[in-house]
Order: structure tokens, then C-alpha cells, then sequence
């Protein structure tokens, strides 16, 4: 038997002796330790569930094989076409078990905070990262995720020079988190009498939330300015100061959060982006020495990549990590994104395998 099923052969026995354990009266009194088991046994349920169709396909497949060489040629015929589908089911079971066994990143399931930025192309790019901002708004309604905004500086027309929000959901990092790079987007503006296509960018950073015990922020190393909210035209919007900026003195990192009418709930938004721009610092340099030279796997969250052109007079949009092409811009515009991300996390995934197997 390979490693990989010695070692799931544990996991499954381990799965009995926490479901054993749980079951214990004196266990049930417990809840922190309850709390424990519980949280170890759904950490492994998936690779268990996948273990045990394995096997028992496994044994279906051997007695089908069996039942070949059968006298009645009825039974061997039908043995024989059962063995086809085994097989197919067999070597599909195991590729998910190797999916499954493969490290998992353990911010995978956090929040994120997401944050999308115009670039080159004036105010179209602004309009862009507005149709960036809607399509992941909706993408997280259909996703049932919780979207909340920290910070937002809107141009006139309707665009966003900046939009930076929180989404709230059960593993939205381990999906958003491909979403981190330059994208691009081909459209004829809607102020272009000549219907000149124009190119135009926006910058998207996915950054898993960081909670406290990963990054702490001394008080010294804050400077927390106070000022009034501003609306369009530099008009306030607060006749109280409620707007908070918060610069991280050793690093340089100014954040600015202005979207909440309370003092308090600013200062709560602004530390949680520093704590997660911190940790992403920290990540981005301990994946840099890891690397060295060589180039980041897809999903780095590299910014400076283009990962995607939106072109609109050919209705395609175009993922450039992994040479995939789809058509229909308004349903993915609408936040129809996860047959694009299914792609980006099976190639990855493929990577990895590949990687560990060398």
C-alpha cells in the first residue's frame, strides 16, 4: 500500500477514536474539550468520507474482477461492464483523495478584505473598478457572504478611484484569494465619439483578515489622526469627527477608514486592514525567501501580474495564468465567477500535486 493510504488508514481509525471519545458521558460535561474534538473531526470528515468510497469501491472493484471469469457469459458481460465504471470511479476517488491530502493554506477559510484601485486609463479605469467591486458584491450574495465597506473614494460619473471592503463568509479566502493581480479591461467608454476601443486597469488585492494574535500593533507605533468624513465636493458629511487615519509608524502603512458613522467603528475597521496588510507583508517576504528566483505559483496574489482581460467588443474575458478563454461578460460581471475560479484552483492544485510528487 502507497504512504498516501497508510496514512489514511490512520486518519480513518483516529475519526473512530474521536467519534468514540465525543460519546463519552464525562466528555459531554466538557464543551472546551468537546469544542476541541468536534473541530478536529470536521477537519478530517471530508478526507475520511473520500477514504471510505475509496475503499469500498476498491472491494466492489476486485469481486467485479472476479466475476469476469464467470461461466455464465451473462454474469461475466455484465462483470465487465461494472469493472469499466469502477475503474473510472476508482482512479476519480483517488485524485480527490490526493486533492484533499494536499497542504492546505490555513487562512483558507478567514475573511477577507479586499481592496480595488483604478490604474492607467482615467476615468475609465474608475468606471472598471466599479464593475470590479459590483461583480464581487454579487458573487458574495450568491456565495450568502457579507459585505461590508471600509473605505470609498468616488469619482462623479460613478467610478471608484479606490474601494476598499470587508466579505464575510466561510472560505472566502480560499476562493477569492486567485482574485489578487492587474486586470484589464478593452471596452469602448461611454464618452468616446469615435468608438475607439480603449485599454484601461485596475488593480485587485485579496488579503486574508488577520487576527490579533498573528500581528500586534504596540499603541507606540501608531499615529491616529481624527478628522471630519468628506462627501462630494470636500462637503462633510459628519458635523463630528469620525474619520480615522491610521499610519503604522516602523512600516509606513497609512490606512484610512471614513465609510461608519461612529469613531469607534472606523478605528475597528482601519486596525483590522493594517493587521491584514501587516500579515500579508510578512506572508509576501517569507514567500519570496522560500522561492528565491523562481517565479510564484499561480495565486501568489502577485499585483503587479496581469491575471485578466475583460474585452468587451468580443464579449470574452481572458485568464492569462492559465490560458483560459469564456464568453458572456454581463453574467460573469454579475458575479457568475466560479467556473473561472474552479479553473484557477485545479491548476493550482495540479502544480502543487506535481511539486510535492518531484
Amino acid at each position: 500500500m502507497y504512504p498516501m493510504f497508510d496514512r489514511l488508514e490512520t486518519t480513518d481509525q483516529r475519526y473512530d477514536e474521536i467519534t468514540a471519545e465525543m460519546a463519552r458521558p464525562e466528555i459531554s460535561g466538557d464543551y472546551e474539550k468537546l469544542q476541541a474534538l468536534a473541530k478536529e473531526r470536521a477537519s478530517i470528515d471530508n478526507v475520511v468520507r473520500l477514504y471510505r468510497d475509496w475503499r469500498d469501491t476498491s472491494k466492489a472493484l476486485e469481486e467485479a474482477r472476479t466475476m469476469q471469469a464467470d461461466s455464465d457469459a451473462e454474469i461475466a458481460a455484465l462483470a465487465r461492464s461494472e469493472v469499466d465504471d469502477l475503474q473510472a470511479r476508482h482512479a476519480e476517488l483517488e485524485e480527490q483523495l490526493k486533492s484533499a491530502l494536499r497542504p492546505k493554506d490555513p487562512r483558507d477559510d478567514r475573511d477577507v478584505i479586499v481592496e480595488i484601485r483604478a490604474g492607467t486609463g482615467g476615468d475609465e479605469a474608475a468606471l472598471f473598478a466599479a464593475d470590479l467591486y459590483r461583480m464581487y458584491s454579487r458573487h458574495a450574495d450568491r456565495k450568502s457572504w457579507k459585505v461590508e465597506v471600509v473605505t470609498s473614494s468616488p469619482i462623479g460619473i460613478g467610478g471608484l478611484k479606490e474601494i476598499i471592503f470587508e466579505i464575510h463568509g466561510r472560505g472566502a479566502y480560499s476562493r477569492l484569494k486567485y482574485e489578487s493581480g492587474v486586470h484589464r479591461v478593452q471596452r469602448v467608454p461611454a464618452t468616446e465619439a469615435q468608438g475607439r476601443i480603449h485599454t484601461s486597469v485596475a488593480t485587485v488585492a485579496v488579503l486574508p483578515e488577520a487576527e490579533e494574535v498573528d500581528v500586534t500593533i504596540a499603541e507606540s507605533e501608531l499615529r491616529v489622526d481624527i478628522f471630519h468624513s468628506g462627501g462630494a465636493g470636500g462637503q462633510n458629511v459628519n458635523k463630528v469627527a469620525t474619520a480615522v487615519r491610521l499610519t503604522h509608524l516602523p512600516t509606513g502603512i497609512v490606512v484610512v477608514c471614513q465609510d461608519e458613522r461612529s469613531q469607534l467603528k472606523n478605528r475597528t475597521k482601519a486596525m483590522a486592514v493594517l493587521r491584514a496588510r501587516l500579515l500579508d507583508q510578512r506572508m509576501s517576504a517569507q514567500a519570496e525567501e522560500i522561492a528565491g528566483s523562481r517565479k510564484q505559483q499561480v495565486g501568489s496574489g502577485d499585483r503587479s501580474e496581469k491575471i485578466r482581460t475583460y474585452n468587451f467588443p468580443q464579449d470574452r474575458l481572458t485568464d492569462h495564468r492559465i490560458g483560459l478563454t469564456v464568453h458572456n461578460l454581463p453574467r460573469i460581471l454579475d458575479g457568475e465567477l466560479d467556473a473561472i475560479i474552479d479553473a484557477v484552483a485545479a491548476d493550482t492544485e495540479a502544480r502543487q500535486l506535481g511539486e510535492s510528487a518531484a
